[in-house]
């Protein structure tokens, strides 16, 4: 058991998409994510980069919490293919 001080960070990634001009009210959730608002389109490139994102972190067997900001920025910029 780790010690009190060591408390695991929790983290989420949230997508605000604000590109809407069909009247829809998109929201998704999922694990350490949660994404609302955008065109079907850029909801789309969200929910498929916050996978991505998810899935490299358990090929590296990592929590989003446990990652530097610098290490997420480089997965998510792979994820994104940005």
């Amino acid at each position: 058991m780790k010690p009190a001080e060591e408390k695991q960070r929790e983290a989420m990634m949230l997508g605000i998409g604000l590109d809407s001009r069909d009247g829809h009210k998109r929201m998704t959730r999922g694990d350490n994510f949660c994404l609302v608002g955008g065109s079907e389109e850029t909801h789309e490139a969200m929910t498929e980069t916050v996978i991505k994102v998810n899935e490299k972190l358990a090929r590296k067997g990592k929590r989003l919490g446990e990652i530097s900001r610098e290490e997420f920025t480089d997965i998510l910029r792979d994820a994104s293919g940005k």
